[in-house]
């Protein structure tokens, strides 16, 4: 270990998607842009769901919770990563490196879990219509909303707690643009193994619990569908799975590559392009491909802004 030069971290440092001059501004501009319509997208959602009657039921109440955790995983890193792309000066302090990986943790895990609580949402809508009222009540959507926050925040805390007994590192630059545990994992000189099984067993277990409820839901969902004798019945029930089912393709398929598979060295280059993808622009796709493709959305949108104009 002496061989090589452990020490304890005060900070790190963020390398961030390219070290080129010749890119910055062109990167700068790009995840600029993104970052705003993410914003305005996920904040225009929530606003339109809080402003519009019709869309006061449990799908959009989740929906609502869904753009906030889509908008607060994203601040927490994009900014940052926007302020590295210009300066120099990349450094990130640990407790600052710490509490920004806690916070994106929290938030990603209640997005996985969200994303099968809309899925059985959508099995009760299509499959019990007639007691989708009682079954899904006010009530039972904020327990169901909670669960999904706390097991986002318990999840976090386990990997936090053990990311921090690491005593020292063999150096402080990340090869990421944000404190992802892999990346830190690897500069530890201490064993790690604890931490990435865990990692991998918390991964895997929060995957196989929301995969098997999603997969349930959707193939009595595809049953109930199959039954139905009106043509307009079916387009309309898979036009209100569609998006659901394409948010959770990204989604889900995103984090197995990531994290549900063996640790490389030589991975981390392509665990970064992927991150990318996973934390800049899923959170922009999600507001629009559930405004894009659902009629109601779409409706209460133009009741929202001709009643703007004509006041």
């Amino acid at each position: 270990m002496a061989g090589k030069n452990c020490t304890a971290m005060t900070n790190f440092i963020l390398l961030g998607l390219s070290d080129a001059s010749e890119l910055r501004v062109f990167l700068f501009l790009v995840f600029f842009l993104i970052y705003g319509v993410t914003v305005v997208a996920n904040v225009g959602m929530i606003a339109l769901i809080q402003a519009s009657s019709q869309l006061h039921m449990p799908m959009y109440f989740f929906l609502s919770h869904l753009s906030f955790v889509d908008l607060c995983y994203s601040s927490i890193i994009v900014p940052k990563m926007l302020a590295n792309i210009l300066t120099k000066d990349k450094a990130i302090s640990f407790l600052g490196c710490m509490v920004q990986f806690y916070l994106f943790c929290t938030f990603a895990v209640t997005e996985v879990f969200l994303l099968a609580v809309m899925a059985y949402d959508r099995f009760v809508a299509i499959c019990n219509p007639l007691l989708y009222t009682v079954i899904v009540s006010k009530k039972f959507c904020v327990g169901l909303v909670s669960g999904c926050y706390l097991c986002g925040t318990v999840c976090s805390l386990i990997h936090l707690g053990l990311a921090l007994e690491i005593q020292s590192f063999k150096s402080n630059v990340i090869n990421h643009f944000f404190c992802d545990l892999p990346p830190i994992l690897s500069l530890a000189c201490s064993d790690v193994t604890t931490n990435e099984v865990v990692l991998f067993i918390v991964v895997t277990l929060n995957e196989v619990i929301t995969v098997v409820i999603i997969l349930t839901s959707y193939l009595f969902i595809l049953i109930t569908i199959l039954r139905m004798r009106s043509a307009e019945g079916r387009r309309k029930a898979f036009s209100t799975c569609g998006s659901h089912l394409a948010v959770i393709t990204i989604f889900h398929g995103t984090i197995l590559f990531i994290y549900c598979q063996p640790s490389s060295g030589n991975s981390l280059d392509i665990d970064k392009v992927t991150n990318v993808f996973y934390t800049v622009v899923i959170p922009m796709l999600n507001p629009l491909i559930y405004s894009l493709r659902n009629k109601d959305v779409k409706e209460a949108l133009r009741k929202v802004v001709a009643c703007k104009i004509f006041s």
